[in-house]
């Protein structure tokens, strides 16, 4: 896989998830600087966890200042222009949902140039993917979304196991990053249209 892809998709993803966290920092009414503070985590949450994980020091939007760039445009953006969308919801959603596809790459990819197998591919495709949202969230006084209702983790699972079943089948690199990415946004986008969610094996509450 050439890198520029792989930057490609890297931008789109710290792009995507930056504007989602400004967009659920502004539903909270937060100041610009919390909307800023929001952008950051949401972007570069998951992937911080996933390289102090494999000892990947200094983690990599530190070293990588073009990160920090496309996380302010994507605030500043969202700041200027959030108020003409009139779905603000839907517009978080579907950032979302982009970057969840988009990030489960990036993380799988770190595995591999790792030489890590396929089980911790795929898990450090999911931090990467869930664990910037997680941390908004719960900056934001949300339960995360990793632990509740629709799918979302299994989502990720889902596209980098595909993901790996295509390279098995001889799938060219990055035509199986674009499939996966879209399996992972697609999957997100139906379980949230048809209420898809694991099964819950507790009772409800007895009033």
């Amino acid at each position: 896989m050439h890198f520029s892809f792989i930057n490609i998709i890297d931008i789109l993803g710290t792009f995507s998830f930056a504007a989602a966290g400004a967009f659920a920092a502004m539903e909270k009414r937060l100041d610009p600087f919390g909307v800023l503070i929001i952008s950051f985590v949401t972007a570069i949450g998951g992937g911080t966890i996933r390289d102090v994980l494999i000892g990947d020091l200094p983690v990599s939007w530190l070293s990588n200042i073009s990160a920090s760039v496309v996380i302010i445009i994507a605030a500043i953006a969202a700041l200027f222009f959030g108020s003409y969308l009139k779905k603000l919801d839907r517009m978080l959603f579907l950032f979302d949902a982009m970057g969840l596809g988009l990030f489960t790459m990036i993380g799988i990819q770190k595995g591999i140039d790792h030489h890590l197998n396929i089980g911790i591919c795929v898990t450090l495709g999911t931090i990467t993917g869930c664990f910037g949202g997680v941390l908004r969230d719960v900056l934001l006084n949300n339960v995360p979304l990793i632990f509740k209702k629709e799918i979302y983790a299994l989502a990720s699972i889902v596209g980098g196991c595909i993901f790996f079943l295509l390279l098995n089948w001889h799938v060219e690199q990055s035509l199986a990053y674009v499939l996966g990415i879209i399996l992972v946004f697609v999957i997100r986008v139906l379980a949230v249209q048809f209420n898809w969610s694991l099964p819950k094996f507790y009772e409800k509450k007895v009033r």
